[in-house]
């Protein structure tokens, strides 16, 4: 019980002591501070707390990156504890293939960030790094499930409106012809989400042995 106080109180004190210091900046990103406070209280390290946190923003800005990329109006990051994270992007009307590739680029940075993390904490030799490598690897390739909500369940869903819809020529605003289902884009989007989610899945394989739960 005097332990479990001991990190709440902790936790309480950095999201004060943040408050004060940053001021408007703890206002806007008050859900990564709670989220930060949250997983430290989950893992009992604030540090651990901190780089898992920071794995969730790359991801999310993976999705932001692309979507700006495409021209597209995109939400900060919100956080949500013991959820995740998420931005919101205007993206109606847009084709399977760039739908896609919003969805592919969060698990993408991630995966790339949780690499990053791997190299740094094998180059130290820190146990601790390898650990937060390998939740960064697995939250990356959870993402990647084929279900609905989840970055892997747009992907499919993308591919399966590329395999199934036609092709619409368009003058000005106006569509004037519709061609067969463009199907080597369905292929190439089932091709990047395989190879995406092997690599994921590899890179939490490779990191487990190393002491990851």
């Amino acid at each position: 019980m005097r332990r479990t106080l001991e990190r709440i109180g902790g936790a309480v004190v950095l999201i004060g002591g943040t408050a004060l210091k940053w001021g408007f900046v703890f206002v806007k990103f008050f859900g990564f501070f709670i989220s930060v406070a949250a997983y430290s209280f989950w893992f009992g390290s604030w540090t651990f707390a901190l780089g898992f946190v920071l794995l969730i923003l790359v991801h999310e800005l993976g999705h932001a990156a692309e979507a700006k990329r495409q021209g597209l109006q995109v939400s900060a990051p919100t956080f949500i504890p013991f959820i995740g994270a998420y931005v919101r992007i205007r993206h109606a009307g847009l084709s399977p293939w760039r739908n896609s590739l919003i969805s592919l680029a969060g698990p993408l940075a991630g995966g790339l960030a949780s690499a990053a993390v791997w190299a740094w904490g094998s180059s130290r030799g820190s146990a601790q790094l390898v650990v937060l490598a390998n939740m960064g690897f697995l939250l990356n390739a959870f993402n990647m499930l084929p279900i609905g909500f989840l970055d892997g369940g747009q992907v499919l869903r993308a591919m399966s409106e590329a395999w199934h819809m036609p092709v619409i020529r368009f003058e000005g605003a106006v569509p004037v012809q519709a061609f067969a289902p463009d199907r080597t884009r369905a292929v190439l989007i089932g091709m990047l989400y395989a190879a995406l989610a092997a690599v994921l899945v590899v890179g939490m394989i490779a990191t487990k042995p190393n002491g990851a739960i």
